[in-house]
């Protein structure tokens, strides 16, 4: 088998698109593990707080830590979502340059992989928003409570 550089240079283009997706995940990916973090930081100190708490602190602090709990789910489920978007991703590139080079019809593989990536995508995307919607009802409980006449 004897691939010249004109093939390669091909098939390197053909994979520039699929790359690019690929590079906008990567940043989704670290917004979604900071939030995470955030969550878990929260939550720790939320339970340290508990051990020394008042008996009537101790619900409110319950009540938030089982809020950072559902959340922490949505996060983990957007993360999931999001690396198995950009492993499949991955796929999709290794499959135009083993498709091209060997000569193979893989064009049906890749467009499937294609569209289980984009409901991947979609599914991180879903997480993610209903995480936030999480957050926020929270806060606007916990305003509404804190602040009521």
């Amino acid at each position: 088998m004897n691939i010249q550089l004109s093939d390669v240079s091909h098939i390197i283009q053909l994979s520039i698109a699929p790359v690019f997706l690929l590079s906008g995940i990567a940043p989704q990916l670290i917004v979604l593990t900071n939030r995470l973090a955030r969550i878990i930081d929260r939550s720790r100190k939320l339970e340290d707080w508990l051990l020394h708490a008042e008996p009537a602190a101790k619900a409110e602090y319950l009540a938030e830590i089982g809020i950072l709990y559902r959340r922490a789910h949505q996060i983990n489920y957007a993360i999931t979502f999001s690396t198995a978007c950009a492993l499949l991703v991955s796929l999709i590139i290794m499959a135009l340059f083993i498709g091209d080079a060997l000569g193979l019809a893989l064009d049906r593989l890749i467009a499937v992989l294609f569209v289980v990536a984009m409901l991947a995508l979609i599914g991180s995307y879903s997480f993610l928003l209903r995480e936030i919607f999480i957050a926020t009802r929270s806060l606007s409980m916990r305003h509404m409570l804190k602040y009521r006449p």
